[in-house]
């Protein structure tokens, strides 16, 4: 409970203050703990930094798992539609941390970071792709970076805009349509996926990761 106590009050002091005010000090009074505590966990301000952006990319990680789980066989329209409100939802829940965490990864060396969200999000969604319904890519692990990177900028863009709700709603749809647009430009065409589809062996993708 102290861990989740120290982090929700450096989530408190980054939106209140942003991340060059806050201190050890300023997050120990806003816990109620005191700062030889912090430092037993955290020997430094980046550490705090770090150990709060790794927490909020591990749970927006298991919420594009957890989506990508259920959509197994499902058509990429459905796919796309429900990844973007996925996504868009779990970044909106508390958008002012979300703000206060992109503004604090200046502060990070922050490539491990990213690197071990992508890992996840792109197994999870290549994974959901490869089991299309109504599709199949001859080059899934492109497909899936183009359209992770599409998703993903697009929405730290739209947060990074003081927009009304109906522009970010009308934003959204409009990705929706592009991504789905994408993903039927590159698709397999029929005769084409039929002769790909025979000569692969069971289980694998069209392209060259494996089926979680």
């Amino acid at each position: 409970m102290t861990l989740d106590a120290i982090f929700e009050a450096t989530i408190q002091v980054l939106v209140a203050d942003g991340p060059h005010r806050l201190t050890t000090t300023r997050v120990a009074e806003r816990a109620g703990v005191s700062v030889g505590t912090i430092y037993q966990y955290f020997p430094h301000k980046q550490a705090l930094f770090y150990a709060v952006n790794e927490r909020y990319l591990d749970v927006l990680a298991e919420k594009v798992e957890a989506y990508c789980r259920t959509q197994q066989g499902a058509s990429i329209e459905q796919m796309v539609d429900g990844l973007v409100t996925t996504y868009w939802s779990a970044k909106a829940e508390r958008p002012e941390v979300t703000r206060a965490l992109y503004r604090s990864v200046a502060e990070l060396d922050n490539e491990q970071l990213i690197e071990a969200f992508a890992r996840r999000t792109d197994a999870a969604t290549a994974a959901m792709l490869s089991s299309a319904s109504d599709a199949d890519f001859a080059d899934l692990p492109t497909v899936n970076l183009t359209l992770l990177a599409t998703i993903f900028g697009t929405v730290r863009n739209v947060f990074e805009r003081d927009l009304s709700a109906s522009e970010i709603s009308a934003v959204l749809r409009q990705l929706a349509l592009m991504c789905v647009a994408y993903l039927e430009a590159v698709k397999i065409t029929s005769p084409q996926r039929k002769c790909c589809i025979g000569a692969l062996p069971k289980g694998r993708f069209v392209g060259s990761l494996p089926i979680a």
